[in-house]
């Protein structure tokens, strides 16, 4: 399940393995991982991650 919210994206992964792969195709230069709650336990378990789509002010430039 995705939602959104202004600036910030919230998922809920049902898997480990799923979570994972959301986090690694998710994270890029202008999108971070905001957060990380785990629901339940057991076989109910549940990930939410929250990220953050970042603006070009929050954008930090690449230095030399």
């Amino acid at each position: 399940m995705v939602r959104t919210d202004g600036d910030l994206i919230y998922i809920i992964c049902h898997k480990q393995e799923q979570q994972d792969n959301v986090v690694k195709r998710m994270t890029t230069d202008n999108c971070l991982l905001e957060s990380y709650e785990e629901w339940d336990e057991g076989d109910d378990r549940k990930w939410i991650l929250t990220f953050r789509v970042l603006d070009n002010y929050e954008i930090k430039p690449e230095l030399n």
